[in-house]
């Protein structure tokens, strides 16, 4: 039961908002009473809590899958945009937003996870842009890696890019131009120029 508590509210968080769904709307759309839900959980937060770090395992299987799948850097990083803006998206509710200002605590634990998660398969996944000579060899995996992470927790900062003014699939879609810009050879880039064109 808590399985699918935390699934059904993952759910209704990311499309209408962490503070915009109540105990009462993830009891109605289960049809379960809310004392079941309280049963589980002592608050709301608790449940927030766990929601988020369900989606996040959700996203990690996947991101991984993605980069021991796909041999091109160039074209896993753009799946990766695909998986990103729809956990990102949806300008209208905000859920990051939202879990930004009233959860702040959650926001930072899921952050500091981030790093660790996905910080190796990141840097293999450079590696291979090097030896397939879509990156410069003088790159350092290690510190791209770290300057990546960095750049794209700036893309998640609400103060910085507030969702009313800024589309997240916009800004990500540039930010990954702007990366692989900065690291690949010529042949990276004109492979990009391609690839771009297809998508």
């Amino acid at each position: 039961m808590v399985k699918e508590i935390v699934t059904s509210a993952s759910y209704l968080f990311l499309q209408f908002g962490y503070k915009a769904v109540t105990m009462d709307d993830i009891a109605e759309h289960m049809r379960i009473s809310k004392k079941t839900i309280y049963h589980y959980f002592d608050d709301k937060t608790s449940l927030v809590r766990l929601s988020v770090f369900h989606v996040f395992e959700e996203v990690k299987d996947k991101i991984v899958t993605i980069q021991s799948s796909i041999d091109n850097p160039i074209e896993s990083l753009y799946e990766i945009k695909k998986i990103a803006v729809q956990v990102l998206g949806n300008k209208d509710k905000s859920p990051q937003y939202q879990l930004q200002k009233y959860y702040p605590s959650i926001y930072i634990e899921i952050r500091k996870k981030e790093l660790s998660a996905f910080g190796e398969t990141f840097k293999t996944s450079l590696k291979k842009g090097i030896k397939s000579g879509l990156f410069r060899t003088s790159i350092d995996p290690d510190f791209i890696m770290r300057i990546y992470f960095n750049g794209f927790r700036g893309l998640r900062d609400i103060e910085l890019f507030p969702p009313e003014d800024y589309d997240i699939d916009q800004i990500i879609g540039k930010y990954i131009d702007y990366h692989l810009r900065a690291i690949a050879t010529p042949k990276g880039l004109q492979f990009l120029e391609e690839y771009k064109k297809t998508i």
